[in-house]
Parts: structure tokens; sequence; C-alpha cells
């Protein structure tokens, strides 16, 4: 950054709504260390350019949820993405 950037600063609210998470979230994600802030005397603000880089940084990356839906395993969804056909009983 030079001398000539100018910083752009998002207060709390700004920061949240930018976000889409409520101001608790985003004052656990300061507390955590997950997202930059400074704090002014009583004010806090956040650079957009760090509100940005946590976003990049939070990406989901693919094939890393598995976790919370473990009963689709082979049972609904095939490893490519892609549906499968659903298990119809037989009629006898």
């Amino acid at each position: 950054m030079t001398m000539t950037d100018s910083i752009v600063w998002l207060s709390t609210k700004e920061a949240s709504e930018r976000l889409g998470v409520t101001l608790r979230s985003l004052y656990r994600f300061i507390d955590e260390g997950d997202l930059v802030a400074y704090k002014f005397g009583r004010v806090i603000r956040i650079q957009a350019t760090d509100v940005e880089a946590f976003i990049r940084r939070s990406r989901i990356e693919p094939g890393s949820l598995e976790h919370l839906y473990p009963e689709l395993k082979g049972n609904g969804r095939a490893r490519d993405g892609h549906e499968t056909a659903p298990a119809t009983p037989s009629a006898n």
C-alpha cells in the first residue's frame, strides 16, 4: 500500500452486513483471531481489504463437508456429485 492509497474502513455493522452474519458472530471472528480489527478509543473498525481476505480464506473446499452428511455416502449422491436414482421397493 502506498501513501496515496486510502484505507477503506468499515464499522462492525457494515462488516457484519457485508459478511451476512450477526454482530455477535463478527465479534467472535475478531476475538478468535480470524478477522483483523482495530480499536480507536471505543470504536472498532475493520479494513475492507481484511474482510475480503477473510471471505477468501473462508471458502469451503469441495469434498470437505462429508462429515455433515455421512448417511448419504454411497446412498443418494454419487462421488461425482450427481444424484443417483433412489432405490425403489420391489412389488412382491
